[in-house]
């Protein structure tokens, strides 16, 4: 696990409470990270922890993952993005008001801090996006146009998820389960632990997923509103990274905005959609090399 974590947790807007953690407050810049769908912060304790030997982490959960509430139904990726960006303002202020700040994110944690980073463009003086989950136009035009009629819920991805396995007798079956399987194919043994440590918990039956399959699923059936017309307004610096064998639609997008944000740059590197599981160190040492560059 990262060394010294603190547990915080802020009661939103919205009226259910989120947490997270983070490193002690050092005076070094302050990376600002958000999980994939159906994770949550800790599951990158790898990739993590080389970071803070130059920076400080504050990991947030979103709505329903890690130890943050449920939350009643899902609020959606525009609005999960302003309660995330209330909570960072808040600890922004209180810990880290005088030192340079990242946002970091996977996957849906992509989009979430690309959304603050749009939407509140003095938080942020870095991005670094982790395999965004951009949908294309084309794609993007199609939900679009799915969603009134309640289609997106029967997307392959949303049904998966609904019907994932959810309940384990103890950790090393949870590990037998997953190891090499589905999205884990690849991963380090290690990475795959700290999933299993973090992202189940204990139950008087054994192990049980925190994000239910349910938030997982809700998630996967919707999309982000407006989501090109926020891309074409990022003005902070950004850096993407995006995996060779990753989903087709993220390496379209990924190519599309560095050619039309002169404010995004991107690099395909190697693995799939979690290349930071199957290579955490290695992303670690991208990571650091370009910040050490822009944020001299």
């Amino acid at each position: 696990m990262l060394n010294q974590l603190n547990q915080w947790e802020y009661k939103t807007s919205a009226g259910f409470t989120v947490r997270g953690f983070h490193t002690e407050v050092t005076g070094k810049p302050v990376i600002h990270f958000v999980h994939g769908n159906g994770y949550c912060g800790l599951v990158y304790e790898e990739m993590l922890r080389p970071l803070t030997e130059h920076y400080d982490i504050f990991i947030s959960d979103i709505q329903g993952h890690g130890d943050s509430d449920i939350g009643g139904h899902f609020r959606g990726w525009n609005r999960n993005a302003e309660l995330c960006a209330e909570v960072w303002q808040h600890y922004r202020q209180t810990l880290w008001s005088d030192v340079q700040s990242v946002a970091m994110g996977h996957s849906f944690g992509g989009v979430i801090s690309t959304l603050m980073m749009v939407n509140n463009p003095s938080l942020f003086d870095q991005g670094v996006l982790l395999d965004p989950v951009f949908l294309n136009k084309t794609l993007m035009r199609f939900v679009v146009l799915s969603e009134p009629f309640g289609l997106l819920k029967f997307s392959s991805l949303a049904r998966r998820a609904k019907s994932r396995r959810s309940e384990w007798d103890n950790k090393q079956q949870a590990f037998d389960y997953f190891h090499q399987r589905g999205m884990f194919k690849g991963w380090e043994d290690a990475c795959l632990w700290s999933y299993i440590n973090h992202a189940l918990k204990e139950t008087s039956n054994g192990l049980k997923l925190k994000c239910p399959p349910r938030r997982e699923s809700a998630i996967f059936a919707s999309f982000p509103k407006r989501l090109w017309s926020s891309l074409d307004r990022l003005a902070t610096p950004t850096q993407l990274y995006y995996g060779e064998r990753s989903y087709p639609f993220v390496l379209k997008s990924a190519d599309v905005l560095h050619d039309t944000n002169k404010f995004v740059t991107s690099e395909a590197v190697p693995g799939r959609h979690c290349f930071m599981q199957e290579q955490p160190k290695q992303t670690a040492d991208r990571i650091l090399a370009f910040l050490s560059k822009s944020l001299d």
